[in-house]
Order: C-alpha cells, then structure tokens, then sequence
C-alpha cells in the first residue's frame, strides 16, 4: 500500500485526504500551518504539498530530502523546479474545483484530468483515483495553466456580468444557469465552433449594437471581449460550412 503524508490542512489538503483515503492509499496525517515540516517525508513514499504556490518552495526546502519519497506539489504554474532539493519529485495538478472537501474528494474521484509531471508516482496516485494523467511538462506548465483559469475562472467571472445584466432587468441569474449548462453540454457534443450561437455567429452587427446601447458602460469591456472572442469563432465556422443544428436555440 502507498503512503502519503499531506502537508496543508486546507480544502486541497483535506479533498485529497479523503479522497486518495478511499482510494486505498494510507494517509499517514496532514500537517498544517505551525506544525514542524522537517520530517514529514520520513518512512512514507510521498508528501504531497497542498499549499498555496507561494510557499511551495519554502515549504520543500523546509523539508528534508529521503532519498527514496517522492516530493509532490499539486500547483497547476508551478514546475519541478520548486521542489529542490529533493531527488524523486513529481506534481500532480487536478482539472477540478476543491470548494470544500466533501464535494473536492467526490470530484477528485470522479474520473477528471490530472496535469502531472515527474515521478511516476504521481500518474500511479491519479490512476488510483480513477483519473486520467495529462503529462505536461514544467515548459507548458504556464500555457496550461493559463487554460486551466480560462475554463473556470473566467466562466465564473462571465457569469457574474450574467447576474448583473440580468439583474438591471429585475431577473434572477438562476433563470440563465439553463442557457449556460446547455451551451457547455453543446461544447462537450460538437466543440466550440459548431456550438456557437447568437448575433455575433449569424453577423447580427445590429443586435450587438443594440446590447451595447442599454449596458451599463461598465460592462461594455467585457461584452466587446466576449463578442470578439465569438467573432473570431464564427470565423472558423464559415469554414467549416453549415450543420442541422442540435437543438432549437432562443439567443
């Protein structure tokens, strides 16, 4: 059986307690923040890191080096390089959001994606928890994730203009979440370019300038962001000539 002690006590720390728990690997404790690093990679097979990027290269160098454990960061920026001095180094980076470690363990076991690098230890650790391994290299490490924050963050922020659009309208963001889930589901059945909608798909100039007539000035950014990047969808999708639609689309 695997050992793993987990240095971060925080929802990263206790997802991955849980979850790499039930997967069949013994967690031999969590350290936390005051608690004494030193020895953390003694008789276990790895310490994963579960810190905040900042202090991951305080917090390895903190360590002392075993020749046979495997170090681990689970940072998504970070390369192997932070992980010095330590011999056997490796990270494993889940395309997942940890908000709690209830929900974090669930989808750590899943079956999502894993950016890992280094040791082999850590695609072991992703296989255990039923995950697919994405092998990215600490050069590609930033582009990552870069697509990663696009993925999520900037979902999440999109939708927060949603709520305050929709909300000078007097409607709730809830009636919206529909639209968005089923754009998403589009996405996953035909990729980005064959899903795209709306007046910026069809060349509506008008629509659009209408939207942009009865915003808020503030939001014209992020509107004319979003408007670009669809353009630049639709482009792609005149070259690829036309398709029966899924479904109906009302936007």
């Amino acid at each position: 059986m695997t050992s793993v002690r987990i240095i971060g006590g925080g929802r990263a720390g206790r997802s991955f307690e849980a979850a790499l728990s039930s997967s069949g690997v013994e967690v031999l404790g969590v350290l936390t923040r005051g608690d004494d690093p030193r020895h953390a990679a003694a008789r276990v097979d790895a310490v994963l890191l579960a810190v905040p990027d900042r202090a991951v290269a305080s917090v390895a160098a903190a360590v002392d080096p075993v020749a046979d454990t495997v170090l681990l960061h689970c940072s998504g920026s970070l390369g192997l390089d932070v992980l010095s001095p330590h011999r056997r180094r490796a990270s494993l980076h889940p395309l997942v959001s940890l908000p709690d470690p209830v929900i974090g363990a669930l989808r750590l076991r899943g079956g999502p994606f894993f950016a890992v690098a280094g040791d082999q230890l850590a695609t072991d650790l992703v296989l255990g928890l039923g995950g697919h391994p994405l092998l990215v290299p600490d050069d590609q490490r930033a582009i990552y994730h870069a697509a990663a924050c696009i993925a999520a963050n900037h979902v999440v922020a999109l939708l927060g203009q949603v709520e305050r659009v929709a909300g000078a309208a007097g409607l709730p963001l809830e009636a919206f979440l529909p639209l968005a889930r089923g754009a998403l589901d589009d996405v996953a059945m035909l990729g980005p370019t064959r899903a795209l909608t709306g007046p910026a798909a069809r060349g509506d100039l008008a629509t659009i300038e209408l939207h942009r007539r009865v915003l808020d000035s503030s939001e014209l950014a992020g509107y004319d962001a979003g408007v670009a990047l669809a353009s630049r969808l639709a482009e792609e999708q005149a070259v690829l000539g036309p398709e029966p639609p899924v479904a109906a689309t009302w936007t």
